[in-house]
C-alpha cells in the first residue's frame, strides 16, 4: 500500500518514539538495524523526517542523534505519511480515477468509501506516542526477519 520508504519511516518513527528522548539520542546503525533497513536508505528517509523538525529532531556531533521531541509524539501517525509525500493516499481513488468522486463515481466507490474512511481515521486518530506505548507492551513488532 505504501511505498518502501514510507513502510520504513513508520518504522522508524516508531522505534525512535520507543527509546529516544532528549537526553537519549539514537545512531543511525541503530535505527537502521531496529527496522531492519539499510543505513543509507535509512538516513535518507531520516534526513527528509528531520526536515524542519517536522517529525523527529536531530544534533549532530559526538553526542548528536536522532530524537522525538513530546511535542511531536502526539502528532498523528498520518502526519508521518504526509511527510514522506503519501498524503494523497488517504484520498485517492481505489482504481486511480483522477475523476472519481461522490457525483462521478467509479464502479467501486460506494463499496471502497466506508472502507477508506475507517483507513484514515485510523491513521488520523493514531498517535506516535501511542504506537510507542504499544510496542513497550511486548505484544507488536516492528521487524521482519
Amino acid at each position: 500500500m505504501f511505498s518502501k520508504a514510507t513502510e520504513y519511516a513508520l518504522r522508524a518513527v516508531i522505534f525512535i518514539a520507543q527509546k529516544s528522548s532528549e537526553q537519549q539520542k539514537l545512531g543511525l546503525a541503530e535505527i537502521a538495524d531496529a527496522i531492519h533497513s539499510p543505513q543509507f536508505f535509512t538516513a535518507k528517509i531520516l534526513q527528509k523526517l528531520t526536515l524542519h523538525n517536522q517529525v523527529i529532531s536531530s544534533v549532530r556531533g559526538p553526542n548528536g542523534g536522532f530524537y522525538i521531541t513530546d511535542a511531536a509524539k502526539q502528532k498523528s501517525v498520518k502526519s508521518i505519511v504526509e511527510v514522506m509525500g503519501e498524503g494523497e493516499l488517504f484520498d485517492k481513488c481505489v482504481l486511480g480515477l483522477n475523476r472519481c468522486s461522490e457525483k462521478n463515481p467509479c464502479p467501486m466507490h460506494d463499496q471502497y468509501k466506508p472502507i477508506r474512511e475507517d483507513f484514515v481515521s485510523l491513521f488520523d486518530h493514531q498517535t506516535i506516542e501511542e504506537m510507542a506505548q504499544e510496542m513497550n507492551s511486548g505484544s507488536f513488532f516492528i521487524r521482519n526477519e
